[in-house]
């Protein structure tokens, strides 16, 4: 005869196993947070990351395209990866979490018909949310030295594509210009208008130079959420939390933070192994076992498996 398992609970909130927010309650939850006040965005390079964000207690996580190239590529971000790696990325990291996941689609990786392909591809990925940028292929850091954008209209264009193309209305389309690097503030601040006319949910205006420029971006923007991305040692001067909600920015962005504390943290753990070949002297500096397990939920895992599949049960 055979035994059917009872209903498993943690199999209801388990990643990776059962059935945790689906991906329009994912989205429907991000456009909640964004209208309820300063959302402190970290990015994640991989599944580790997103699991530390998510219980660290963050609302949401960011698929930042620069630590992909660095963390997984070993690459600069200067436009080499393709659709189809960030595709498979977004995959893996919306697996590993319950969190609303914005990804970063630099130029939607090429014309507007493009656009619309990553879009869509990306949205079945698990985006909750797709950041576009007006820069020309190929794109490079928003904080570097040396940029090019496309035209107004064109930018424009590919906004309303995209959101043609997307298969669930509550996806997030956040528009960002590079005007500023190339143009100055005015330019940002006008194209920032023009992208909220063509469709765009949330702008970012990349790497305003003074509290003054981001003051003028808060006031002439008001009414629409606004990204503000903190780069330690970039060109935006590096502010409170409140200091930039008072600015008028809704969304904090600490895009590759997590990457480089860690690149840090792992580059002072192996000076330790090379100078002294050993590594209890440092245990007191590295997660415990029990740590390590926890954060990819080995006993729940566990858990399921002693349900489902201990002696006896037969199918």
């Amino acid at each position: 005869m055979s035994t059917v398992p009872a209903p498993f609970g943690a199999a209801e909130t388990l990643v990776g196993v059962g059935r945790g927010p689906t991906p329009t309650e994912r989205r429907e939850r991000l456009r909640s947070l964004l209208s309820d006040g300063t959302l402190v965005l970290p990015g994640a390079t991989d599944s580790l990351g997103v699991r530390l964000i998510e219980t660290s207690g963050f609302d949401a996580a960011y698929a930042t395209g620069a630590g992909l190239a660095n963390a997984q590529y070993g690459v600069p971000d200067i436009g080499l990866i393709s659709l189809g790696e960030v595709a498979e990325h977004v995959d893996r990291l919306a697996s590993a979490t319950h969190l609303p996941l914005v990804v970063d689609a630099d130029t939607g990786f090429g014309n507007s018909v493009m656009a619309m392909r990553a879009a869509r591809r990306l949205e079945r990925a698990g985006a909750a949310a797709l950041q576009l940028e007006d820069q020309e292929m190929p794109k490079s850091c928003g904080h570097f030295d040396h940029h090019a954008v496309i035209p107004t209209e064109h930018m424009q264009a590919k906004l309303v594509a995209v959101r043609q193309a997307l298969e669930d209305s509550s996806t997030v389309i956040i528009a960002r210009t590079d005007a500023r690097s190339v143009h100055d503030i005015d330019e940002a601040i006008r194209r920032g208008h023009a992208y909220v006319e063509a469709g765009a949910d949330v702008i970012f205006v990349e790497a305003p130079h003074t509290v003054e420029e981001l003051e003028r971006v808060g006031r002439e923007l008001r009414g629409v959420p606004l990204v503000v991305n903190v780069v330690e040692g970039g060109k935006t001067p590096q502010l409170s939390l409140d200091e930039y909600r008072e600015l008028g920015f809704g969304v904090v962005l600490f895009a590759n933070f997590l990457m480089r504390a860690m690149l840090r943290a792992g580059a002072d753990a192996l000076s330790h192994l090379r100078t002294t070949g050993e590594t209890g002297s440092y245990v007191d500096r590295i997660a415990t076992w029990e740590e390590r397990q926890t954060l990819f939920n080995l006993p729940q895992f566990s858990a399921a498996e002693a349900h489902f599949d201990s002696p006896g049960r037969t199918a």
